[in-house]
């Protein structure tokens, strides 16, 4: 029950007294209200809205003191890595610490770093630089992002990221290793100065210096630094230049070119059929054959052997003949040498195949072909018997000439004729009769030469002094017994032989002249001289 006093409402101001009792009088009593009813009292409606802002206060912050604590438990208790948080570029937020390590790890083992050497770039594994990750390190590193103010306050000055750098160590073993592989790749070796061969004549190009890696001072320069290589990616190695041997060869090439003075003057000679083959090889040519080197400043060179066969095989000789290989290069070279332009040489002629005709017999074969039939059988080992259409190897004409051919003088013999010609640079010099074997013991036909002189040569088998003897061949190719011209033989110490025989068949197989032009062949018949034996 409502024990307070009943205060009414007057719901408009006072008026004055005087005007109240006049509007009294004037208008009827009002009527009786009705006891109004008892309200609570006003101080106590307001204590209960202070008692639920109170609960509602108390509700909001064990709700807000819960969240933090749920966050915090997040936050620190849990193994992860909050989003956001990069390692030099590497972005490992939201992860497991034990996975950002791996990652780490992995992504390491490629790290790039430029290494630059002058205009030459190349990229390497951080690692191979010595500069090795700990990778569990750093994941701790990671997961504390977020959980202390000074990454929070990193995290703003970054513009809402997390960046760190790694925790690394530096490894001189690893690093004097990678270097060393490095310097394989940065090495350029000197160029040495060259002769180049252009538009008909040597050029000199010079020298180039080359490069090479400086471990020892790259190592150092490296491991002072490091972080900052790392930080910036980035590193440019020590380097040292090399000299090329040789710097300038401008005075060996202009030697080298006065080599290149004339054409080369080939005369190829063929003793066979006393033919001479001519060809001129221009300095625009032969140069080319050249390898021009320095030694010690000084001019050196040589031939290139397959320029120089290729030519050589190249030559118009004709169909089974050839020039020696070491005949031609020496040649050749004997001429730059000496700047004489003339190249002198030989032609030789391969063996040949003859068909076995019906009648034919050594002999005949022999005297056909110009070669002495002891000559054929030691050709044909085993050859026993002749039968037509067998085929049988014919020695090479070359086999009968074993000195240097003398190309200016030449002998003929005709067994036909009986007679001897003898000619010096094409002209006749003397005409002889002679006297050839005779049937029992022929002169062989074919191309032979003066091989030796002997004044006096003594045949044993027919007791015969030969004056002024000159060997041609040999008859049997194993044997040293040779047949030559000599001149009237005696017996017996004074008898003269043949005296009057010249003219028709009488010896052994020798030639018979006149002692006296005997005696002037043999003044004048060097070894060498050709002798063509015709039948």
């Amino acid at each position: 029950m409502n024990t307070q006093p009943y205060i009414p409402k007057f719901r408009q101001a006072a008026k004055p007294v005087r005007e109240m009792e006049t509007q009294m009088w004037q208008r009827p009593l009002p009527e009786p209200e009705p006891e109004p009813v008892p309200l609570a009292p006003a101080h106590r409606t307001h204590g209960m809205m202070r008692l639920i802002e109170i609960v509602v206060v108390l509700l909001f912050l064990m709700i807000s003191a819960t969240s933090a604590t749920i966050g915090a438990f997040i936050l620190y208790g849990v193994d992860w890595v909050a989003p956001g948080v990069s390692v030099s570029g590497i972005y490992v937020g939201e992860r497991t610490q034990a996975e950002v390590a791996t990652a780490l790890q992995s992504a390491w083992s490629t790290h790039p770093v430029l290494v630059e050497s002058g205009q030459n770039q190349m990229t390497v594994a951080a690692a191979e630089l010595g500069l090795v990750l700990d990778a569990e390190a750093t994941a701790v590193l990671a997961r504390q992002q977020g959980r202390t103010l000074a990454s929070w306050q990193a995290f703003v000055a970054n513009n809402g990221r997390f960046l760190l750098s790694p925790v690394w160590q530096y490894d001189q073993g690893r690093a004097v290793a990678g270097l060393e592989t490095l310097a394989t790749q940065l090495a350029v070796a000197p160029v040495e100065a060259q002769l180049l061969w252009q538009n008909g004549r040597f050029e000199a190009l010079p020298g180039q210096p080359g490069q090479e890696l400086d471990v020892a001072a790259t190592e150092a320069a490296l491991a002072q630094q490091a972080a900052l290589i790392l930080a910036n990616g980035r590193f440019e190695p020590v380097m040292r230049t090399i000299a090329p041997a040789v710097v300038d060869l401008s005075a060996v090439a202009a030697a080298a070119n006065t080599l290149l003075a004339a054409p080369l003057a080939v005369q190829a000679y063929d003793p066979v059929i006393n033919e001479t083959v001519s060809q001129t090889i221009a300095p625009e040519t032969w140069g080319t054959w050249l390898r021009v080197d320095s030694v010690d400043g000084q001019l050196d060179w040589s031939l290139d052997e397959v320029a120089l066969a290729a030519y050589r095989d190249a030559l118009a000789l004709g169909e089974g003949r050839f020039v020696d290989e070491g005949e031609w290069e020496t040649a050749v070279t004997q001429a730059i040498t000496s700047k004489n332009p003339n190249v002198n040489l030989r032609i030789y002629h391969h063996p040949t195949t003859y068909t076995v005709q019906s009648g034919d017999t050594l002999a005949s074969i022999g005297r056909a072909v110009g070669i002495p039939y002891p000559w054929l059988q030691q050709a044909n080992p085993g050859l026993e018997t002749l039968s037509a259409g067998q085929p049988i190897t014919i020695p090479s004409p070359d086999e009968m000439l074993p000195l240097p051919p003398v190309p200016h003088k030449r002998v003929i013999v005709s067994i036909a004729q009986q007679r001897a010609w003898v000619y010096e640079n094409g002209t006749l010099l003397w005409d002889w009769p002679v006297s050839t074997g005779i049937a029992d013991s022929p002169t062989a036909p074919g191309i032979f030469q003066i091989q030796s002189h002997e004044p006096n040569a003594y045949a044993g088998n027919w007791d015969l002094w030969m004056p002024s003897f000159m060997g041609i061949y040999r008859p049997v190719p194993t044997s040293d017994f040779m047949n030559g011209f000599h001149g009237f033989p005696t017996r017996g110490g004074s008898n003269l032989l043949w005296t009057g025989d010249l003219g028709h068949p009488v010896t052994y197989g020798c030639i018979l002249l006149s002692s006296e032009n005997a005696q002037m062949l043999y003044d004048w018949a060097e070894p060498g001289v050709i002798v063509e034996i015709q039948s």
